[in-house]
């Protein structure tokens, strides 16, 4: 996972005792089978050997190669030319898309198996890169390692998918979720709209883990839930996560696509009541080595990673066999606005010159580039604008946006604002205005009808406004405009 702190959310409440989790473990650490109604009978046993085989080749490679796998290096390339070799005698056909970062450039390994649903596309993926001083074995290799090994289950299964199945193994995540958004920003409109669903599994087998379940894209809520069911069935605890788009899901979920997933935690630390409920220690990180060299295969949980592996199997399985209803997806996955998270800079927006940057200042809500409004501290007005169409044979629009706003203002007076505006026909009309007054210094979702504006073309407008005196920073980022 890239570099900031998760935020956990709100608390499940746990729906067995942990003495019944603690009674499923057998001595070697691994989870015992519980029984299990007819339905989840078809759910595969993912093997945890065959998960730790791979990431013991993913240590000896980073061994072999400075004791890194990261970007631009020789043993990121090591990573992918195993990855891609393991999917190959598997049987997938396997692509390996090329991109440029600051640390030279990167490689993504898609791998697809066609369904008999071309025009409906299930996708599950995680990063392959490590920081630049660690081997990376539970960031990522965990996610990387257990994805892996389904492929190569589902493959050796004898099953031909309903939905088109494919894996993504992204380079370059550690710089900003490069890869994945490399790669989504490559895919045609019609293309985007055949994703019926994004999994992503980033750190999977922490040594002080938790079982976390992301929570940050409404559009995913039904995968949320059978993913929270399937603990519930195996009488695991589990809390919900915002993850704040800080892996490589985001670059779908701007796109409108549902996506899912699971964490058992970085650098945050245990709670007491976690620890209750969980094992463990509190006190301390989920993830002590989180980006540090002592990341290697020393630093999982047996348990946690067989739990892991397991889960991704079930939502692969099922996924790939599930009844979307139709082969022709709905419109919803297609983001009308153009970069629409600022990562190719100011590329398809206008307006005042300078807001678009990747100034560490201010952090972007994902990837490395945002909007930043303000923070002038003297009498400034900036904006950003971009037009677009919304189809006539949409049925509802929005806009979206994740906004953060800081200030040096106090009291309740609005001094600076933020006002997100809309023109259509030579009229403007104002949906919100946002202001000093409040400001958390921390990213908010907002959501805003466009509804009005079905059938015509509008220009999409950000304008930050300050007076003579204090700061307001107003960061907008990972925007959308869907119609539906």
């Amino acid at each position: 996972m890239t570099g900031r702190t998760r935020l956990t959310a709100r608390l499940a409440a746990p729906t067995a005792a942990l003495a019944l989790v603690a009674a499923s473990l057998s001595a070697a650490g691994a989870v015992a089978a519980p029984a299990a109604p007819a339905a989840a009978l078809a759910d595969p046993d993912i093997s945890v050997a065959n998960v730790q085989s791979h990431l013991t080749q993913l240590q000896s490679i980073a061994t072999a190669n400075g004791g890194n796998r990261y970007t631009g290096r020789s043993g990121y390339q090591a990573s992918v030319d195993y990855v891609k070799g393991k999917l190959d005698a598997a049987g997938y056909s396997t692509q390996v898309q090329s991109f440029s970062t600051s640390s030279g450039t990167s490689y993504n390994v898609i791998a697809t198996k066609v369904g008999s649903d071309p025009n409906s596309v299930v996708m599950a993926g995680g990063h392959l890169d490590s920081v630049s001083v660690g081997p990376g074995i539970n960031d990522n290799g965990s996610g990387s390692a257990a994805l892996l090994e389904t492929a190569i289950a589902y493959a050796a299964s004898g099953q031909t998918p309903k939905n088109t199945l494919r894996f993504g193994f992204w380079g370059a995540e550690e710089l900003g979720l490069v890869g994945s958004k490399a790669y989504a920003a490559s895919l045609p409109a019609s293309e985007k709209d055949k994703i019926r669903l994004y999994l992503n599994f980033d750190m999977i087998g922490s040594p002080n883990p938790g079982y976390f379940v992301y929570d940050d894209n409404p559009a995913g809520n039904a995968v949320r839930d059978e993913i929270t069911a399937w603990y519930d069935a195996k009488g695991i605890p589990w809390e919900y996560i915002d993850v704040q788009g800080r892996s490589d899901h985001a670059a779908f979920r701007s796109y409108g696509i549902p996506t899912a997933g699971i964490f058992s935690g970085a650098e945050g630390i245990k709670s007491s009541a976690q620890a209750s409920k969980w094992g463990g220690t509190a006190g301390q990180a989920f993830d002590p080595c989180y980006h540090r060299s002592c990341d290697t295969t020393a630093n999982l949980n047996a348990t946690s990673l067989d739990r892991g592996a397991d889960l991704i199997g079930a939502l692969v399985f099922r996924h790939a066999a599930k009844d979307y209803g139709t082969s022709t997806p709905p419109p919803t996955g297609s983001n009308l606005l153009q970069n629409a998270g600022f990562e190719s800079g100011a590329v398809a927006w206008t307006g005042t010159s300078g807001p678009i940057t990747n100034n560490t200042s201010r952090p972007a809500h994902s990837g490395t580039w945002k909007a930043w409004l303000g923070g002038n501290g003297r009498t400034t007005s900036e904006n950003i604008a971009q037009t677009i169409t919304i189809p006539a044979s949409a049925t509802s629009a929005s806009l979206s946006l994740w906004l953060r706003v800081d200030t040096a203002e106090t009291g309740s007076t609005a001094y600076d604002t933020l006002k997100v505006q809309v023109t259509s026909g030579g009229a403007t009309t104002t949906l919100a205005t946002y202001s000093n007054v409040g400001a958390t210094a921390a990213y908010a979702q907002k959501s805003l009808s466009l509804n009005a504006f079905r059938g015509k073309s509008i220009t999409v407008k950000f304008l930050a406004t300050e007076d003579s005196s204090l700061q307001t920073s107003f960061v907008v980022d990972d925007t959308a405009v869907l119609a539906g």
